[in-house]
């Protein structure tokens, strides 16, 4: 990645699994449609969420943040949990269990992922790169963007 990465936007919702719908709606809002990492960053975004409300402090009257992130070339997701006693995020082996394979889902679906400490949440982050286009160089920065949304300079909801 090169570049330094600019803040799109970022939303805290409560540690309830509908937070993990309005997560998915607010990644679809950042994109424009038709954008080639908007399903792999949406699916990314749902599975991160959901880990971090089902196995952390999130999903026990905490919060969780998820944040979009762009840099040329590269969008970064990064969702913060409100901490999980020292566990951290990992890929389990297949097992044949119905549950488990939200980080095989982050691995395969982003180009790379990890995490970070931040006191005792966890961020989890996933890059996706994309081709430059001929399109909106902005990023969607811009008051004149066709991608930017209203709210953000209006600072309220639409």
């Amino acid at each position: 990645m090169s570049g330094e990465l600019v803040v799109l936007g970022a939303v805290t919702l409560p540690g309830v699994h509908r937070s993990v719908r309005n997560a998915r709606r607010f990644l679809r809002d950042m994109l424009p449609p038709g954008h080639p990492g908007l399903d792999d960053l949406t699916t990314v975004g749902s599975e991160t969420v959901c880990n971090a409300i089902t196995h952390t402090a999130s999903g026990d009257g905490g919060w969780v943040t998820v944040s979009l992130l762009a840099g040329e070339g590269v969008h970064r997701l990064e969702v913060a949990d409100d901490g999980a006693d020292g566990r951290r995020p990992r890929v389990k082996a297949e097992d044949g269990s119905e549950s488990g394979r939200g980080m095989r889902v982050v691995e395969a679906l982003s180009d790379r992922w990890g995490y970070r400490t931040d006191g005792d949440r966890t961020v989890v982050w996933a890059e996706f790169l994309f081709a430059k286009s001929s399109g909106n160089s902005d990023m969607g920065l811009s008051r004149g963007s066709s991608t930017l949304l209203a709210a953000a300079f209006q600072g309220g909801e639409q």
